[in-house]
């Protein structure tokens, strides 16, 4: 008798399943949530919708001008076992509108922005630093996409790479940014631009990879902007508590009576959950889609929602302010928990119900960082005891060790990226060998307390603005931009336009060498 047919359905159901379990491991009440980073906001996109790409997206005056192409790459760089030799095609953009050409003794630039935990077509629109001056260099423009993302996928589909652990080991940083090697010699020898210098800009998760990158690939890139990189946020070298030291920083800063709101808030839920009919209350006051099931659920929500607003904490829209604004102008007579609600419907807008899992929707984004913090990207980030607005968390690695093994059925590497990038006497050890690496950061942002906030060097240098937010200074300029940002974007432009100039200068010299 023939066995049952596995349909493609079938795969699939099992796949979101997996994504359902996932959703559910993971929260703040066991030291598991690491936030995520990302260069903006979340999208609520779920992983089975389909990506709008750029081809299909009116908003971008500058589709036209961006080029798509695939490389095939190797699947793994650092091995010689047969199915190391497997390849994937990995998508590149390239935008030659500004490239002054090649061959020359000033051989224009290239500007490379390195992809993170996301699809490369969310990034397009939103990274403004490389179209905005590649008129002045006439750099041409490259984005290349991170493994695992977006249509970069190895084996045969995202189910089948992120089937288990076999298939996601390929998954990780330094395949990823041997990759982007890969890719830009592969760029440099197709339009003979072997002499054209390459400056790599990523951001958050891809600022990492950027200064990384000009660590490892110095013969590659000639330099590395890296926005909002919290490269010390490893191996406990920042304190556990910094980034919510700084979210709750932000919010007592824009309104003492918002913090101690938010403050008070945590005890009220329990306290109210401790009632006959408790949870469903707090759904009803809450207007949460589904009847809350754990106050948990409830907490993690607003500790999102406070996290991101202060990560992202833009000029233009300032969320924070939004926020308390919320609160601190809730009806008269509001008890604590109406005005937290007053301060959600402010920030999510206001909608007949809110769902509670809006930050946890089975995003490429979601299950692919969560794969990347199981295994290397371990960031102790917690809260202790009245030491934050929010409610007691301390990072737990034997409970994150403990969740990871379940869900994958491998144990993280807490230690691993300080081992094969460095970490612990940054200082010192940049100083001795590093070269060329900007690392920018906004003080409001939470992840800044990961990030180099001092010159290392006269070519190692750190940029910060009092006030800035996450990635702030790579987004597009816009006229109504404060002069802090545009004097950060001005210093970051000068110190690379420095660079260029002496790698000009040092290829003339070179070439009269030769010729002598």
């Amino acid at each position: 008798m023939d066995s049952p047919k596995h349909s493609l359905h079938d795969d699939h159901l099992l796949f979101l399943l997996l994504l359902l379990f996932l959703l559910l491991s993971f929260s703040i009440s066991d030291g598991n949530k690491i936030p995520r980073l990302g260069v903006h906001r979340r999208t609520i996109q779920s992983i089975d919708q389909p990506i709008k790409t750029m081809s299909e997206s009116d908003s971008n005056s500058n589709n036209k001008d961006l080029h798509t192409f695939f490389y095939t790459q190797t699947l793994d760089h650092f091995n010689y076992r047969p199915d190391s030799y497997t390849t994937f095609q990995q998508r590149y953009i390239i935008n030659f509108k500004y490239w002054g050409g090649a061959n020359t003794i000033s051989s224009s630039p290239i500007f490379v922005y390195l992809g993170a935990e996301e699809s490369l077509d969310r990034d397009l629109d939103i990274i403004g630093f490389l179209p905005d001056n590649a008129p002045r260099f006439k750099a041409l423009l490259v984005y290349i996409e991170h493994r695992y993302y977006g249509k970069s996928i190895p084996f045969t589909s995202r189910e089948e790479a992120l089937k288990n652990a076999s298939t996601l080991g390929y998954f990780n940083s330094a395949q990823a940014i041997a990759d982007y090697a890969a890719v830009l010699l592969h760029i440099k020898k197709k339009y003979k631009a072997h002499k054209s210098p390459v400056i790599v800009v990523g951001g958050s998760y891809g600022g990492m990879l950027a200064s990384w990158f000009r660590l490892k690939y110095p013969h590659i890139t000639l330099g590395a902007l890296a926005s909002s990189a919290p490269i010390l946020y490893f191996d406990e070298i920042a304190p556990q508590v910094g980034y919510y030291s700084i979210v709750t920083k932000d919010f007592k800063e824009t309104s003492e009576s918002c913090y101690k709101t938010v403050r008070k808030s945590w005890d009220e839920i329990d306290k109210v959950a401790s009632r006959p009919n408790g949870l469903s209350i707090l759904s009803k006051k809450f207007k949460t889609c589904n009847e809350l099931k754990r106050t948990i659920d409830l907490k993690d929500y607003l500790d999102s929602i406070y996290a991101e607003a202060a990560q992202y904490n833009e000029p233009s829209t300032y969320p924070v302010s939004n926020i308390c604004g919320g609160i601190d102008g809730a009806p008269q007579g509001s008890d604590i928990l109406g005005k937290i609600f007053a301060g959600v419907a402010a920030y999510m807008g206001n909608n007949s119900c809110y769902d509670l899992d809006e930050f946890n929707h089975p995003t490429e984004t979601f299950l692919g960082w969560r794969w990347q913090t199981c295994s290397e990207m371990v960031m102790p980030i917690g809260h202790g005891h009245k030491d934050t607005m929010f409610p007691t968390s301390p990072f737990n690695l034997t409970s994150f060790t403990k969740t990871c093994k379940s869900l994958f059925g491998v144990q993280p590497k807490p230690h691993w990226v300080t081992t094969y990038y460095g970490g612990r006497d940054l200082k010192l050890i940049l100083h001795r060998f590093a070269s060329n690496i900007i690392f920018s950061n906004g003080l409001r942002d939470p992840y800044s307390i990961g990030g180099v906030l001092e010159n290392i060097s006269e070519s190692v240098v750190a940029v910060s603005t009092v006030n800035g937010s996450h990635c702030l200074d790579i987004l597009p300029a816009q006229k109504s931009d404060p002069e802090w940002l545009v004097m950060q974007r001005r210093t970051e432009v000068e110190i690379i336009e420095g660079w260029l100039t002496k790698y000009y200068s040092d290829l003339a010299v070179f070439k009269d060498q030769t010729r002598s």
